[in-house]
Formats: C-alpha cells, sequence, structure tokens
C-alpha cells in the first residue's frame, strides 16, 4: 500500500466556487470597467465578445469560433446547425448533463444513448456502432471530466457513414487527443464558461468550428436567424436569443489568456495525486492514453468494493471527516433513467417528439448499458482546480490513503 502521513488537522481547500480556486483578479475587473464605461453592452454593436471569438478561434486554430449564452446554447446550436428532421436521431452519452440533452429534444430529434467505457466513462467507437441506425443525424461525443475519447475510431466510423461528430468539450478545455485540440476534431465543438469551468464566466458558452456552412448556420441560430452584415438581412428561420453579453465577454477575454496556466496547473497536481496514489489498492487512478492530455475538470479514480468496504459512497464519507468534499457516482443514475426520459414529459401532454421514436431507440433496458452502471458504481469525483499546491494535493493523497486504509481492515 502507498505510504501515508495521516493528516494532523483539516486544512481548507481551494474552491471553484468562490475565489480562492478562481483566477479571477484585476485583469477582469479592468476590462469589465472599460465595457461598462463605454456603455456598449450589446455584443453584436460591441468589441469583447468579437475580440473573445476571434482569439479563441486563433487558439484552437479553427476557422470560426461563436460565443453564447451557455453551454446549453452551445450545444443547441450546435444541434440546430446540422438541422434535423422531426424523428431523426442523435446519438449521445448516457452519462452526462442534461442541459446536453434536452437541446436534441427541442429540436424535435430523440436523444439515443449509447453506452461508454467503465474506466473513462466516454462513449467509444463499440458503443456507437452498436446505436447506429438509418435515422442517424448526428453524433456527440462528451470528453467527460476533461478526458479526451477515443476520436480516431469515431471519427472513422462517423466518416464511413457521413455522419457529423459535435464534440461536448464543456469539461476539457485545452485537453488534446494524439496531438489534435478537443473541439476541433469533430465537425462542431462546444465549450461551456460556467462556474467551475477551466474558464469562467458564471455561465456562457462558444461553440467552434471550420465547416463555413455549419458555422453559418451556428451563428445564425445564436442570433433568432437575422443575417447581420448580410446585404438585405431578414430572420431566416426559426432561432433563438443565444447572444452573450459584453460583459460576459470581457470576462472571457481576460480569462482566455490565462487558460494555458489554468490547465498545466492542473495537470501538474493531477500528475502528483496519481504517484502518491500508484499501487493503492483498491484505487485506480484516472487513466491517460499515450499521447493525449487530460485536463482535470474533475479528478475521477475508481474505486474497487471488494477491496474498499462500502466502495466510493463510503470513501466519500470517509474524505468529509478530513473536509475534503466528493461527488461519489457523479450523478446518481444515468441520465435516460431521469424522469423526463421515463415518462417522456416534453410539451405540454403530447410527447413530443417521442411519439416520432422507433421501439428500439428509446428502449433504456439496464441490460443494454453495462458500461454505465459499473462506471457510476465505481467512480468517485474529486475537486480539482487550478489553485491547488502540493500542500493541497499531499493533503488529499494522504486523506484518501488514509481513508482507504481504513475501509479496507
Amino acid at each position: 500500500m502507498a505510504e501515508t502521513t495521516a493528516p494532523t488537522k483539516i486544512i481548507d481547500l481551494p474552491s471553484d466556487q468562490n475565489s480562492s480556486g478562481r483566477t479571477l483578479g484585476k485583469e477582469e475587473i479592468s476590462l469589465l470597467s472599460e465595457a461598462i464605461g463605454g456603455g456598449m453592452l450589446f455584443s453584436p454593436k460591441g468589441t469583447f465578445v468579437k475580440q473573445l471569438e476571434a482569439d479563441f478561434a486563433k487558439a484552437l486554430g479553427v476557422g470560426h469560433a461563436y460565443a453564447c449564452t451557455s453551454g446549453t446554447a452551445a450545444v443547441h446550436v450546435a444541434i440546430a446547425a446540422v438541422d434535423p428532421e422531426p424523428g431523426d436521431e442523435i446519438i449521445t452519452t448516457s452519462i452526462t448533463d442534461m442541459g446536453a440533452l434536452t437541446p436534441i429534444l427541442y429540436q424535435s430529434a430523440i436523444p439515443v444513448f449509447a453506452d461508454v467505457d467503465p474506466l473513462t466513462c466516454n462513449v467509444t467507437a463499440e458503443t456507437i456502432e452498436a446505436r447506429l441506425s438509418p435515422k442517424t443525424k448526428a453524433i456527440i461525443v462528451t470528453h467527460l471530466f476533461g478526458s479526451p475519447c477515443d476520436m480516431t475510431p469515431i471519427m472513422d466510423l462517423a466518416d464511413s457513414k457521413g455522419i457529423p461528430v459535435i464534440e461536448d468539450a464543456a469539461q476539457a478545455f485545452g485537453a488534446e487527443y494524439q496531438g489534435q485540440k478537443i473541439g476541433t476534431i469533430g465537425a462542431i465543438g462546444c465549450f461551456s464558461f460556467q462556474q467551475g469551468k477551466h474558464i469562467t464566466t458564471g455561465e456562457g458558452g462558444l461553440v467552434v468550428s471550420s465547416d463555413p456552412d455549419l458555422a453559418r448556420r451556428v451563428f445564425l441560430h445564436i442570433n433568432k436567424a437575422w443575417g447581420y452584415g448580410d446585404q438585405n438581412p431578414d430572420h431566416y428561420f426559426m432561432a433563438l436569443n443565444y447572444r452573450m453579453s459584453e460583459l460576459q465577454g470581457a470576462v472571457a477575454a481576460a480569462q482566455l489568456p490565462k487558460l494555458e496556466g489554468v490547465v498545466q496547473n492542473r495537470v501538474e497536481t493531477a500528475a502528483r495525486l496519481t504517484e502518491m496514489l500508484s499501487g493503492l489498492p483498491g484505487i485506480e487512478t484516472p487513466p491517460v492514453a499515450d499521447g493525449d492530455r487530460h485536463t482535470f475538470w474533475k479528478y475521477c479514480p475508481r474505486v474497487d468494493s471488494d477491496v474498499v468496504r462500502g466502495g466510493s459512497p463510503a470513501l466519500g464519507a470517509a474524505l468529509k471527516e478530513f473536509g475534503i468534499m466528493s461527488a461519489p457516482r457523479y450523478i446518481q443514475k444515468p441520465a435516460f433513467q431521469c424522469q423526463i426520459f421515463r415518462e417522456q414529459n416534453t410539451f405540454g401532454s403530447s410527447r413530443w417528439p417521442f411519439t416520432l421514436a422507433r421501439p428500439e431507440a428509446v428502449d433504456y433496458d439496464p441490460g443494454h448499458f453495462p458500461g454505465t452502471f459499473s462506471g457510476l458504481e465505481g467512480i468517485l469525483v474529486l475537486p480539482w482546480n487550478e489553485k491547488y499546491t502540493d500542500e493541497h494535493v499531499e493533503y488529499i493523497g494522504n486523506a484518501l490513503i488514509e481513508s482507504v486504509r481504513k475501509l479496507s481492515e
């Protein structure tokens, strides 16, 4: 078992829920003051959101980037950009936030859940292929916790079928797959600036694409389908207002230059914890494939309940004694077991668009999702942020080792 020096006193860990775990500071205040002083907070006529979009596109090496109000909005406009017909199917993951699922329903498409690899909790080419049908319009891959999906076989599969891939990179700023930047591999990439993400504006999102036609539709869907800059603009189709304000744009513009430092700190501190936990019976540290860059939105080891009595819930409870909050299982049930899907609660009593679904598309038998249930059973989600130091990592590591030791006796 890994060596431990049991913590003798509780220390306060930096938190991404307040300034202790965030990089917010004078740079953001300065740009906010500039935005307010200028008096133009409407982004189509302002400068900060446009600058953010240009800088983000340059940083990722993509042709287009457009900011919006949230990560949910980012996913929504990406789905709208591929323009599904009512009843078309969009394959997604069984372990994700509801904000990445309801946009599918709002576009009258059917979410079809793929199983996941139990070690990474990410979809794979194999789990996606098992859910393909002639009605598949798009595939959404979620790089959970900052861990890249295995994209080469996924893209080979999607390209062979002519199906666009949307990357949900909300938790994966700065992540890389075999040297390729996450968010740039599929047809469209989606990011979130919510409070706990690598960049935060409280709420906010951003969509990237190098496909000019898809990018055009993304832009229009953010702007009520109004053709800003067109010779004869009009509202071309049904779309919402998902514009980011100049206030959010100013904060994000100040956050973006800090991103690489944020990511690097998370990567380095996570590597130190992994080293501390190496060889600890009952604990499997987060896998990182050679050539990939996992950017650790959270640090998520797996807990073997055959070794650690009570599994991840018991370990999470033990860590509370050290003042370390965690989330055993991440989510308590797969997305498809939520009431919206169980009872098909959508628009009034219509059940639309589920009324258009193939029975196989909405078959949520647990037997179809062994990786999902295994993954959720074993995972322990530990908080992680860019303000962690060696002292914080040592404290967390020693608390984990001591707690595992007690639960393994």
